[in-house]
């Protein structure tokens, strides 16, 4: 099985981005699975329904969220109906929607799909280790009956992404962490298998302060008063994320690889044999 999953979207260069390579993306490397970060598609905060809409027509198959998941109350009314649509499993109170999904592919596999929130430098949540304890399966996803098990891993601390990793090595397919918006270079597959990234970047426009306007956001952290309002830029935008290639014994990972294209960065697009994947 053959996996993408794309970073945090930020406002219409984002989904700009994924409309633009998404579709060749899924062809070149015969994919099975599309998942991808929505919290920021909304103009930078939160998503709304139609966008969720959008992002499917262009090949998304399930979309995760983070602690901006519900800045655009619009949401709420869909939360509950979409079953691909995600958000955090431990945000606290009872918000609507759910934190994991099964997404089942046309040849019949079964892909798991967790979103979880870190807490180290960011609000208090619950707990996300006991999330992960309950959904994540107790060994490798093929015997738990899944042909992959995907972790969204929402946070700012790196410290606790690879630990997440480290904790889920053998039980998932890939952890990869979201939040920062800044793909790193450490795409690897752990010991038991698992594959692994601290983060897988965003879908946005570089030319920016991790996707919002380079000036307002100078200016915040400059002490302008009033203080600047924060909206995405408006560039071309890149596309981010992680490719995975399974191991179809197990469903562990055997292969992981970065992705970039368009919007300025330096490419990555990873080269796969159609007819193996055929």
């Amino acid at each position: 099985m053959r996996l993408l999953f794309c970073g945090d979207i930020v406002g219409q260069p984002g989904r700009a981005a994924l409309g633009r390579h998404l579709p060749r993306l899924r062809d070149s490397l015969a994919l099975d699975c599309v998942i991808a970060n929505g919290e920021n598609s909304a103009h930078g905060f939160g998503i709304t329904g139609k966008i969720c809409e959008e992002l499917f027509d262009c090949g998304v198959d399930m979309i995760t969220g983070g602690n901006h998941s519900f800045d655009n109350a619009e949401i709420f009314k869909h939360a509950d109906s979409e079953e691909r649509l995600l958000r955090p499993d431990n945000l606290n109170g009872a918000p609507p929607g759910k934190g994991h999904g099964v997404f089942e592919t046309p040849t019949g596999g079964r892909v798991l799909v967790i979103n979880i929130l870190c807490r180290l430098f960011m609000d208090n949540y619950n707990n996300p280790f006991e999330s992960l304890e309950r959904l994540a399966p107790q060994m490798a996803p093929m015997d738990a009956g899944f042909d992959a098990v995907v972790v969204d891993v929402h946070g700012e601390a790196s410290s606790e992404k690879a630990a997440i990793g480290h904790v889920l090595d053998g039980r998932a397919t890939l952890v990869v962490g979201t939040h920062t918006h800044i793909p790193t270079a450490d795409a690897r597959i752990l010991e038991g298998g698992t594959a692994f990234q601290t983060d897988a970047g965003m879908c946005g426009d570089y030319d920016s302060v991790i996707g919002m306007e380079k000036e307002a956001a100078v200016g915040r952290m400059l002490g302008a008063l009033p203080k600047p309002r924060l909206g995405p830029a408006e560039g071309v935008g890149a596309l981010c994320g992680v490719f995975v290639e399974t191991d179809p014994a197990n469903g562990l990972a055997r292969r992981i690889e970065p992705v970039r294209v368009g919007g300025g960065l330096q490419e990555s697009w990873p080269v796969v044999n159609r007819e193996a994947a055929e």
